[in-house]
């Protein structure tokens, strides 16, 4: 026992640094799923978008800032065309979603060139925000809080002002909102956009945190995403916009922290995912097979 919380403690700044760049994702994953009621697959395409654009950019001679932007530009293009194929199209979101993230694959490695790029050898974020923090866990840490804080300040305001509030009632009301004169397809196209937006950023910044860019690096986070979005709203609730906001960076470093815990005790990291789909899986049937309704998770056509 005493060996399991030596390894968990040595896993714990590791993990919780990770935690905040996959808080953003999960935030991500919590717009459209929560707020636009528009049940998005495209994370698992704009993540590593984001990873690939950067790390390509990075190597092309471009600066950290102009990357890092231009990657969240690219995955906010991402998220606009699955909000545009479902309205357009008249494509299922869920569809919509499978084949931009399909598409990506491809894009991704046609961006990158190969299906991995290393980055040691270009400057980075970290460094040009906070000089020694790619390599002080501390320093990391202390920035990845500030930029996570930030972030959710930001999204805090947003949903609060009248065009938050209208992408809200987009979300809670298709109907009601576009007979008060909302424009449904705008806010959703934005609402995508500005979610994928967040899992570009997140991708950017963890290529130039780990050093280097994969193709596969989307794999599964949308399922790790949803675990956390599940565990920080269970902790705080959603009927609050503040709890809305917060869940997913809760949730995040709650979840990230009970991978830590499982490894630590002995559980091979091939059986991480297994694990989180079996998690979500119990979380969302539950209510069902207590003979409620699934209210975990609403998904619309």
């Amino acid at each position: 026992m005493m060996e399991v919380f030596n390894n968990f403690y040595n896993l714990v700044p590791v993990t919780f640094a990770q935690s905040l760049i996959y808080a953003l994702v999960a935030a991500g994953i919590m717009i459209p799923f929560r707020i636009l009621n528009f049940p998005d697959l495209t994370s698992e395409g704009s993540f590593p978008l984001g990873g690939s654009l950067c790390a390509a950019l990075l190597m092309a001679g471009f600066n950290p800032y102009s990357a890092t932007l231009l990657a969240v530009c690219g995955a906010f293009v991402a998220g606009c065309c699955t909000a545009l194929i479902h309205l357009k199209l008249k494509i299922n979101t869920l569809l919509a979603g499978i084949l931009v993230m399909t598409m990506l694959f491809s894009v991704n490695l046609r961006v990158m060139g190969k299906s991995n790029v290393a980055l040691f050898s270009v400057d980075n974020l970290l460094e040009k925000v906070w000089v020694g923090s790619s390599t002080d866990l501390a320093s990391m840490i202390i920035m990845f809080v500030i930029m996570v804080v930030v972030i959710g300040l930001i999204l805090f305001w947003f949903f609060k002002t009248e065009i938050g509030m209208s992408m809200r009632a987009v979300g809670a009301n298709l109907k009601m909102a576009s007979a008060q004169g909302i424009n449904t397809w705008a806010y959703t196209i934005v609402g995508l956009g500005i979610a994928n937006a967040l899992n570009g950023l997140a991708g950017a910044v963890l290529v130039q945190q780990q050093g280097y860019a994969d193709v596969n690096m989307g794999l599964g986070i949308l399922i790790d995403g949803l675990a956390a979005v599940i565990i920080g709203e269970t902790l705080l609730g959603r009927h609050e916009v503040w709890r809305q906001v917060a869940a997913p960076f809760l949730g995040s470093v709650v979840y990230y922290q009970l991978i830590s815990l499982g490894l630590a005790a002995g559980l091979e990291p091939s059986d991480i995912k297994l694990a989180t789909g079996i998690f979500v899986l119990i979380t969302l049937g539950l209510p069902v097979l207590r003979g409620g309704t699934a209210e975990t998770l609403k998904l619309r056509e």
